[in-house]
């Protein structure tokens, strides 16, 4: 898959986020979400913070935090969650559907694994019936490695994952089933509502 093709997918994950909390309801916005203690308005700040902090200021505000990234991301999300509407940060997503912003070392499948895992961490939490679709998922599953599932702190040792709507396995020992997006935040650690995953 091209760039441009990586890129497209991006665009499409954005604005469909975009399209899903234009519509929310306002209580929605202070509900709680599958990243700890983030209610929607904290997921959605942190998923724009690449969009409105320049490299300098991100900078300034890593040092602030003596350079430990998630302290300094829980900092800010919470910060310009109080400080910004549900409409500022709907409108921020939706003017940088096409913004050219990778993490660091990530390159844009990295951005778009962001925009999958963040974009389920709502729709999961709120029980919303939104399926990624499966271009989406197989590129962000394709580039699954034990570095992902190391920063998550997840061990999978002796457990193999199976896709039951994709054609894609992780590991190897005990099966564990489910839609290729359950599968992808059980990798990324988050806690799924009972009976969304199988074992065998």
């Amino acid at each position: 898959m091209t760039e441009a093709d990586i890129r497209r997918l991006i665009a499409a994950e954005r604005s469909d986020l975009a399209a899903l909390l234009r519509d929310l309801p306002a209580d929605q916005w202070d509900a709680p979400t599958l990243c700890e203690g983030w209610r929607v308005r904290e997921v959605v700040a942190h998923v724009t913070m690449p969009y409105r902090y320049s490299t300098p200021r991100f900078l300034f505000e890593l040092a602030k935090s003596r350079a430990r990234f998630n302290p300094m991301s829980d900092r800010l999300a919470r910060q310009d969650a109080a400080a910004l509407t549900a409409d500022e940060l709907v409108a921020t997503l939706e003017a940088n559907v096409n913004h050219p912003w990778k993490p660091p070392g990530g390159g844009f499948e990295g951005a778009l694994s962001h925009d999958v895992i963040h974009g389920l961490d709502i729709t999961v939490g709120l029980g919303l019936d939104r399926k990624v679709p499966s271009e989406q998922l197989s590129v962000v599953l394709g580039g699954l490695s034990p570095k992902h599932l190391k920063y998550f702190g997840v061990d999978l040792t002796g457990t193999e994952l199976r896709a039951d709507d994709l054609d894609w396995t992780y590991g190897s020992g005990r099966p564990v089933s489910g839609s290729a997006q359950d599968l992808l935040l059980m990798v990324c650690g988050r806690s799924l509502p009972a009976g969304r995953l199988r074992t065998s």
